[in-house]
């Protein structure tokens, strides 16, 4: 029997590299099934997830709620057009706007087109409010996706020269430097984006006094305020938006990942005053389509019923302790991040070492830079899990060497470029 689930996975892996278009390096395995913290692949492998699909199964993988939400909608109304308004449309930006505190919602499908929206936004508000302004600034080792738009807006050292030309009108600033950020504006200037912690940057956070600083100086010059919470957003933090850590809020707010639980769903929040799109400035065919806003309302009001927001900042504060105890023993140091979303730093050179041990062993952790682990579990995650986790990580710690560094870029979400 094992023979022949070997071999169906053989299979399947010739026919992946014969018709998959090649984007990233994957290692030889299948994923077949998943439930709560786990996956399983096609050879019946067993898996603890601290990858949560990058921070996207927020109530773990399969969700009740979520098949359910998704079967009863699919039998009612998948697609009607963006050009109706549908009843889960509605349901969902009422509960969005109530728990965020803004006003206005759109929704998309990913990451990269709520950001995207963000920058058009931007645009508009400089165009009608700041004599065309169009300029907006952005953070060195930022991520905000994968459009040209976003991989322009991305202080990301590898894309530089990648898909040239990019879209012009980004000024890139190192993070909590407050001088080269004032240094930057100019009467070009639009917008601020960033990212409240740097998830794929490595888990850094911003500064509250920096914070402060740009609030201020959005205010002063008119200048509108973008934080990128698609992967802070949703309770991943320990707090149900990262921006709560500051007691500071932006004009804009884009959400993405945790939001749809698994289903592909976005979303960016603004105040009325910055309702500025024309018909036709701004759309998409699937957004707010009747099954996405089916999932979303399912996934967000699941979070908020199993205050899972609460959990993430209880088993967060568990697992950074635990870490430090474990850094006593093992080259593990700068243990940091808040709620579930953290990261500690190795030896140069043996992070995906490191990852690609526990693979084998396994357990699902990713390595952003050759030095630093991220660890981004779904929001269920229980201390007990924290403690297989840190017993497979022991495990890989003593027995990772260098040679396993080539495997372990399948645990890495870019292609080096």
């Amino acid at each position: 029997m094992l023979k022949e689930v070997q071999s169906q996975t053989a299979v399947l892996m010739a026919a992946a590299e014969q018709s998959v278009l090649f984007t990233a390096n994957r290692p030889d395995v299948v994923m077949e099934r998943g439930e709560g913290m786990q996956l399983w692949d096609c050879d019946g492998k067993r898996y603890l997830d601290f990858i949560g699909g990058w921070a996207v199964a927020s109530l773990g993988h399969s969700p009740g709620v979520l098949r359910e939400a998704l079967f009863k909608q699919s039998g009612e109304l998948v697609h009607a057009s963006p050009g109706f308004y549908n009843k889960p449309m509605i349901q969902f930006s009422k509960l969005m706007t109530e728990i965020s505190g803004f006003d206005k919602v759109f929704f998309a499908s990913s990451g990269a087109e709520a950001n995207e929206s963000a920058i058009k936004l931007a645009r508009k508000h400089g165009a009608v409010n700041l004599n065309g302004a169009y300029e907006i600034i952005t953070i060195t080792n930022g991520f905000h996706g994968r459009t040209l738009a976003t991989m322009s807006a991305t202080g990301k050292e590898q894309w530089k020269t990648l898909f040239e030309p990019k879209v012009p009108g980004f000024r890139h600033v190192p993070i909590n430097d407050l001088d080269a950020c004032f240094a930057a504006i100019s009467d070009k200037t639009c917008a601020i984006m960033l990212e409240l912690i740097q998830g794929e940057g490595g888990v850094h956070e911003v500064d509250a006094p920096y914070l402060q600083a740009i609030r201020k100086a959005c205010d002063i010059y008119g200048i509108m305020l973008i934080f990128d919470e698609v992967q802070t957003g949703l309770g991943r933090t320990g707090k149900l938006f990262a921006s709560e850590h500051y007691g500071i809020k932006p004009d804009v707010m884009t959400l993405g990942k945790g939001i749809g639980g698994g289903f592909p769903l976005s979303a960016m929040l603004t105040m009325s005053k910055f309702d500025l799109f024309a018909p036709g400035d701004q759309g998409g065919t699937y957004t707010g389509s009747p099954l996405a806003m089916a999932a979303g309302l399912a996934v967000v009001e699941e979070i908020l019923r199993l205050q899972l927001t609460e959990n993430a900042a209880s088993v967060g504060q568990y697992a950074i302790g635990k870490l430090n105890e474990l850094s006593q023993r093992y080259p593990i140091t700068n243990v940091r991040g808040k709620g579930l979303l953290l990261a500690f730093d190795v030896p140069e050179g043996t992070a995906s070492a490191l990852a690609a041990k526990c693979l084998e062993l396994g357990l699902l952790i990713n390595a952003p830079k050759p030095s630093i682990i991220r660890l981004m579990p779904p929001l269920i995650a229980a201390k007990t899990d924290v403690d297989e986790m840190l017993g497979l990580l022991q495990q890989a710690l003593k027995s990772a060497t260098p040679s396993q560094a080539v495997s372990a870029t399948a645990i890495k979400e870019d292609k080096p470029a």
